[in-house]
């Protein structure tokens, strides 16, 4: 095995150990979020405004927007280096990902800090 095949297995091993850290930041705080929508879903409005202005609420939402794009890209890409062959489209493909899950993180974090 040649320097440029061990660097290329490093570089895969730390994404799928990346992949596996993600996956387990993000499972208990989807189930976290979404039973706290159930539970909001019924309260009246001035509740449902209490419990979004909360710091822990912020934080934890900002850990799983960040933490749950992050795994999407991780996974998005490894799907397109398997099943897209043309190096251009795998580019563009690849800088779209990363583009988005850049973007839509950041305005929705900047919207709750704002917001609330």
């Amino acid at each position: 095995m040649d320097d440029w095949q061990g660097i290329n297995l490093m570089k895969a091993s730390s994404k799928w150990i990346l992949q596996r850290v993600s996956a387990v930041i993000v499972a208990p705080l989807i189930v976290w979020f979404l039973i706290s929508l159930i539970t909001l879903s019924t309260a009246d409005y001035s509740s449902v405004i209490n419990f979004f202005s909360k710091p822990l609420f912020s934080s934890l939402t900002i850990i799983l927007l960040i933490a749950g794009f992050f795994h999407a890209k991780i996974g998005l890409d490894e799907i397109f280096e398997d099943y897209i062959q043309d190096e251009k489209i795998k580019n563009i493909a690849n800088l779209s990902t990363l583009l988005l899950s850049t973007i839509i993180p950041s305005i929705t974090i900047i919207l709750l800090l704002y917001k609330f």
